[in-house]
């Protein structure tokens, strides 16, 4: 492969202003939106798996994937002097405090590219060495974090969720040192890469960073810059009116980051850190870290062990978190509008659109047309059935897929929530006062889908098209990671070819649709994680 294959087009590096320093020492960045820098190379580089469908966006072929050129090239041994590496610069509020400058302190941008398929992409490497915004820490990355950035991105693109993508995800040969959960027992561990892909990596905090030193020049070139890369429609409407133009903008990122938060809820997503720096301002899901996935429904349950205590970002606080990291990226643009009153209103409308969606989606979730959104009963279903399914063990990702098998039976009502036994995790919380509740609500869903227009058949159609039957489970991705570590990447490829078609049956993978096994219930990298994960 050629690296001139590609069509670089460095439009960040060469419309935004860079840092004056040219050595690559952690300091302050001011008045710039990015730093040069020149990945570390690799001992011993190692190809474990590439995205067929993200080379086939890049114009990639097989042949290209296999090649020692691709492999030197996307761990940062051999850098074109077209592709001009950075590291961004940018700001955030972590877990509601302001942090200052944070940046790209562990990802590289190799270079923009303009795709065959899909415009312009950046073409990232997480795991490639320091950066002025390292800090204290060696800009590297291990395989385990790196196994769960690559299955999880891809997976979530295929469940229909915005996502940054992944390339390809490579060993480095090298052996990186940490401290998994910062209790003083570090170790050496194998060092990786991830090629991560998108459209735009700029998030709340690279618009918060400049507002917050009060350089409003610096302010006005990022946010025309996104409006013009990844907003372009926007320039037709408002090129006369800039603050209208601004306004349209931030709207619009609050209407996609309301649609992210939506999906995530849909499927059991949970972050784990949305902190204003890892919020994608083109409302994809960002920054792989301490995420993880419902298996008992919970709305409290974070897989963060940082938040453990806090419970900040948990599964049913991230509607709320999002319109808060929205409220810090208002105040960072009201410089350019200069009037509280339209941001307010954009706010505003965010609860109600969070609200309208959130209905729309657990109607689907359950087969059933949407109502308006005042029609209570429907409501009052919805919020009964997340009680419901919250008050015991209950697997959400088992339990929609069944119920969309559900068939009531008015004579024998025990054979109603006989159905769904394989969702259920713990025997003894099956009360009979539960399964009394449980019932009950069984009986309303009944009445409810027979006054609907779709059949059995339509009704289950709709749900399997939301509802997946696979997902990437914590200790799925555990194993795979154990399995790895050991040189054995059966487990990952095998994880991988099943996430390409979630809401499929894929009889022969059934067992990777099963619930958490208890083993897995208190383990490290199954339960909780720390951003080190």
């Amino acid at each position: 492969m050629s690296y001139l294959d590609f069509n670089i087009e460095n439009s960040f590096s060469s419309q935004l202003p860079e840092d004056l320093e040219e050595s690559i020492f952690p300091h302050q960045v001011h008045a710039a939106a990015f730093s040069w820098v020149s990945p570390k190379r690799t001992s011993n580089p190692q190809l474990v798996t590439t995205s067929r469908d993200v080379a086939s966006i890049l114009g990639l072929s097989e042949e290209q994937l296999k090649s020692d050129e691709f492999l030197q090239l996307f761990t940062g041994n051999v850098v074109p002097e077209e592709f001009a590496p950075y590291a961004m610069c940018y700001g955030g509020h972590q877990f509601g405090h302001w942090a200052g400058q944070l940046g790209d302190g562990r990802a590289i941008n190799l270079a923009e590219v303009n795709t065959p398929l899909d415009g312009h992409k950046v073409l990232q490497l997480k795991g490639a060495g320091p950066t002025p915004f390292s800090r204290t820490a060696d800009g590297l990355a291990v395989l385990r974090s790196s196994v769960r950035e690559f299955l999880c991105s891809e997976a979530m693109f295929h469940l229909g969720i915005p996502t940054t993508r992944a390339l390809s995800l490579s060993l480095t040969g090298d052996s990186v040192v940490r401290d998994m959960f910062y209790n003083g027992n570090a170790k050496a561990e194998l060092g990786a890469v991830v090629c991560r892909v998108s459209s735009s990596f700029m998030r709340f905090g690279s618009i918060e960073l400049p507002a917050y030193r009060k350089d409003k020049a610096l302010l006005k070139q990022l946010v025309d810059y996104s409006i013009k890369r990844d907003f372009p429609h926007l320039l037709n409407d408002h090129e006369n009116d800039s603050v209208q133009g601004y306004l349209a903008w931030f709207d619009e990122i609050a209407q996609r980051t309301c649609r992210l938060m939506v999906h995530w809820m849909r499927v059991g997503f949970v972050h784990g850190v949305m902190n204003t720096d890892n919020m994608s301002l083109i409302g994809e899901t960002i920054d792989y870290g301490p995420y993880g996935w419902i298996d008992n429904f919970d709305l409290s349950w974070t897989p963060n062990t940082t938040d453990a205590q806090g419970k900040r970002y948990s599964f049913g606080k991230q509607g709320e978190i999002s319109q808060w990291n929205l409220f810090q990226l208002a105040n960072a643009i009201y410089p350019l509008i200069e009037e509280s009153k339209p941001l307010e209103v954009i706010l505003n409308n965010y609860s109600k659109t969070y609200q309208q969606q959130w209905h729309e989606m657990m109607s689907n979730k359950l087969g059933i047309t949407a109502e308006d959104i005042n029609h209570k009963a429907d409501t009052a279903l919805f919020l009964a059935l997340e009680t419901l399914l919250g008050d015991i063990e209950t697997d959400m990702t088992i339990f929609y897929r069944l119920l969309a098998d559900f068939s009531y039976d008015k004579k024998v009502k025990a054979n109603n929530v006989n159905h769904f036994a394989d969702c259920f995790y713990l025997d003894e919380q099956l009360t009979p006062q539960h399964q009394a509740r449980f019932s009950s609500w069984l009986e309303s869903y009944a009445n409810r889908i027979e006054h609907d227009e779709k059949t059995a058949a339509q009704r289950k159609a709709v749900m399997n098209k939301v509802n997946p039957k696979y997902v990437l489970r914590n200790y799925l991705a555990q194993q795979a990671i154990e399995l790895a570590e050991q040189g054995d990447f059966s487990k990952l490829h095998e994880l991988q070819k099943v996430l390409e078609k979630p809401y499929d049956e894929q009889v022969e993978f059934h067992h990777y649709s099963e619930k958490r096994p208890e083993w897995a219930r208190n383990k490290a990298g199954c339960s909780m994680l720390s951003c080190s994960s």
